[in-house]
């Protein structure tokens, strides 16, 4: 699994990427967790407004900090 946070680094992009390293020690998921901070890269997924969340190359979330919850949910439904 390949998971990407987009965004420019600010707190609610931080926070994301917090909340899908806690989520995916929980589960016991080993993933790729990469950040993006290139706009250039960020605008070719159609982003718009971060942090983005992209699972196995699919934005799954954009424009706010979906809850503990959330991620968790986007996370298994991603794993089948």
């Amino acid at each position: 699994m390949e998971i990407k946070v987009l965004g420019t680094g600010c707190a609610k992009c931080r926070s994301v990427e917090k909340q899908v390293r806690e989520v995916l020690e929980e589960l016991g998921i080993d993933a790729e967790v990469e950040e993006v901070k290139d706009m250039s890269q960020i605008l070719q997924y159609k982003v718009m407004m971060t942090p983005g969340l992209v699972i196995d190359g699919k934005v799954v979330s954009s424009g706010h900090v979906p809850s503990r919850a959330d991620v968790r949910k986007l996370i298994q439904e991603a794993q089948g």
